[in-house]
């Protein structure tokens, strides 16, 4: 055997390109965070799909639906809101539909950044988790890429609701339940009970599929048991979701 034929013993595997961690994380997630765990934590591509997609649903928004239309909906969808505006003075109400406006529209424009930093806040508060509460060895960048990759199935959810957004009336509009991906879509946000309606948006195909992402990402990059990185994911979703039906049902 000559030398160009020896193998060397404990080679490790090749990485994955940032192509191959977007496919997998569909087709084999556990590849693209084993492959995180090996050291490979670049999270732009991510970003830039997740960015591009979003920018994609907010020219349908503004092409068939209108960022004015869009706010008065979300008015109309809340009677408190819609109450008190009614009772403002119309300097007071084109002040709020333009705060509205201009919110809406940084909202869309900034969402690399704010994708950034609310992913960090995220990163932050699961790594503390999985290391004291679970005994775990992830590192903070580690956590922050298996997150990017992780929320990548929302992009089905956003490319879902620029299609629907062509075949709803733009008074019916509701930005945020855009896609009939959760059981929230099926019901009058006006009649159904506040809590009860933040209840079923919460329960989300997309929300679940990116769940569960996590928590396998996060049991392999902190090397701990998969169970334990469910608890932890799941635990601080059921706390967020929990809070969410509470402020809801205060507001409602």
């Amino acid at each position: 055997m000559s030398e160009m034929e020896v193998q060397p013993a404990n080679q490790p595997a090749p990485g994955l390109t940032q192509w191959q961690r977007v496919t997998n994380t569909f087709a084999a997630p556990s590849k693209t965070f084993e492959d995180i765990k090996r050291g490979n934590q670049s999270w732009w591509m991510p970003l830039i799909i997740l960015s591009l997609v979003s920018y994609l649903l907010f020219a349908a928004i503004f092409v068939k639906i209108g960022i004015q239309q869009t706010v008065e909906n979300q008015m109309h969808f809340n009677p408190k809101a819609e109450a008190q505006l009614a009772q403002a003075s119309p300097a007071q109400r084109d002040m709020g539909l333009k705060i509205g406006v201009y919110s809406t529209e940084g909202s869309f424009i900034a969402s690399p950044v704010l994708v950034l930093a609310y992913a960090a806040v995220l990163a932050l508060g699961l790594w503390g988790t999985v290391n004291f509460a679970f005994g775990g060895k992830a590192t903070f960048k580690g956590i922050f890429a298996v997150l990017m990759y992780a929320w990548l199935p929302g992009i089905i959810k956003s490319l879902l609701g620029t299609a629907v957004i062509f075949g709803v009336a733009p008074e019916s509009f509701n930005i945020k339940n855009f896609a009939p991906t959760n059981l929230g879509a099926f019901l009058d946000p006006i009649e159904t009970n506040k809590a009860l309606y933040a209840l079923a948006t919460s329960l989300d195909v997309t929300t679940i599929w990116t769940l569960v992402l996590l928590g396998i990402g996060t049991a392999i990059v902190a090397g701990i048991k998969r169970s334990s990185g469910y608890i932890a994911v799941f635990g601080w979703w059921a706390i967020y979701v929990l809070a969410s039906a509470g402020i809801a049902a205060f507001q409602g």
